[in-house]
């Protein structure tokens, strides 16, 4: 069988398994048993060899741990200082509170690194403050959801640290390439919310006095130094990624026990369990979908998509919105860390041909899939702000899809203008991006 009949039995199969709602961890690696029997080389064992060789990274320590800082945060109560600056520094414009949601998920992101992190603990504090406030559920839940997925654009990025282990580009230029694309982002939301609050006569908190706004950045300074210390610790060399997860950790347990006194010893335990088991399916999901990489490897289909491609002439931006497409598409259906494995893989060395540079490829397919986070099927920050919301996800979607139309702008424009996002990176990391 050729490169085509085999990628069409493996997608196949995946897409199969997943109509009949397998878990789409189990669903990547049940998909690759049919290779088994194309050639008599493969065998279980290898699919298990390819699962350890993923585990085996000392890159991905970071992720549980960056997961484990998250939730140390939520369980701190950053979220309500957080909060408490944004209003400080935005609630005065017009749509007061949908401002502060924008500003307070940026914030969060800086410190977090997981959107589902995000929208549940920014979304459980906002969206029924929102509500009591006039604001229609649908737009409270909507700006929720899609302000949320700059949790994983700004850094630090859970994405961003499997992306750079999986196709050895540098982290800390990946971090600081997120960083104008997230405040752009930010910005297309705030313009959406003030037309929404025009249009809906939203209200508009007073303007906050000077001492205010001080005691707000006094009490939210050290939660706002961790992505100081974990951006700054990796760019500078004093850290690799994976000991910047562990300082964070260290630095959020710290806060939370110690500075603020919010966390108690009787809650570490749970906060411990429900940061392994989101981790073990994470972790999970990486090795079956290295298995199934692996297998795309095996059969030259990366190869043959680059001949196709190379006839097709599409260039350097043509290349960079048929993967913004590919990855908006598959990030509908799956999460973002499998189809990095998958699709990343395969696009990689098309984009390679036609000379795009890999942070500005990693850049584009980090934001496309963090936008499958608010569209359906797969949706998870949008199911999780509806379950807030207590709405039913379709009931939001207008007005995502309202809010989601100028990020994609944002998104054609990072791909349209790559030295926009490279800028920062070549010019606080010169050794190491070009």
């Amino acid at each position: 069988m050729g490169p085509g009949e085999v990628a069409a039995l493996l997608f196949g199969t995946f897409g199969v398994l997943v109509v009949l709602r397998v878990p789409v961890a189990f669903a990547l690696g049940l998909a690759v048993v049919p290779v088994f029997f194309i050639d008599d080389r493969l065998t279980p064992v290898l699919l298990m060899r390819e699962m350890f060789k993923s585990y085996n990274a000392f890159i991905l320590l970071a992720v549980p741990f960056f997961l484990l800082a998250a939730n140390l945060m939520n369980s701190a109560g950053i979220t309500d200082r957080l909060i408490r600056l944004a209003r400080a520094l935005v609630g005065h414009f017009p749509g007061g509170l949908g401002h502060v949601n924008v500003v307070v998920s940026m914030l969060f992101a800086g410190i977090s690194g997981s959107s589902t992190a995000d929208a549940a603990g920014i979304g459980s504090l906002l969206i029924p403050q929102m509500k009591k406030e006039g604001y229609g559920t649908s737009f409270s839940v909507a700006i929720t959801a899609c302000s949320s997925v700059m949790g994983v654009i700004i850094p630090p990025s859970i994405l961003m640290v499997v992306w750079g282990g999986l196709m050895s580009v540098s982290i800390g230029g990946l971090f600081l390439a997120g960083v104008i694309p997230g405040i752009l982002i930010a910005l297309s939301q705030m313009i959406t919310v003030y037309f929404y609050a025009k249009r809906y006569g939203y209200p508009v908190h007073q303007r906050s006095t000077l001492a205010e706004l001080l005691s707000a950045i006094a009490g939210a300074s050290l939660a706002l130094m961790t992505p100081v210390i974990i951006v700054g610790g990796i760019v500078g060399g004093f850290f690799t990624p994976t000991e910047a997860s562990v300082v964070a950790v260290l630095y959020s347990l710290s806060l939370g026990l110690f500075v603020y006194r919010t966390i108690t010893p009787r809650q570490l335990p749970h906060v411990l369990y429900d940061s392994a088991r989101f981790a073990a399916i994470t972790l999970f999901c990486i090795g079956t979908a290295s298995a199934f990489g692996w297998c795309l490897a095996y059969f030259k289909i990366p190869a043959a998509l680059v001949d196709q491609i190379d006839q097709m002439g599409l260039g350097l931006i043509g290349t960079g919105i048929m993967c913004a497409l590919a990855f908006l598409l598959i990030g509908m259906f799956i999460d973002a860390i499998p189809a990095i494995i998958i699709l990343g893989t395969v696009l990689y060395p098309v984009t390679q041909h036609v000379g795009m540079h890999p942070i500005h490829f990693a850049i584009i397919g980090v934001m496309s899939l963090a936008f499958g986070l608010v569209t359906p099927p797969y949706g998870l920050c949008l199911l999780i702000a509806s379950a807030i919301g207590q709405i039913r996800l379709i009931e939001a979607l207008r007005d995502v899809i309202v809010i989601l139309l100028p990020m994609l702008v944002v998104l054609l424009v990072i791909i349209l203008v790559p030295d926009l996002i490279l800028a920062l990176p070549r010019w606080l990391m010169p050794n190491f991006v070009q």
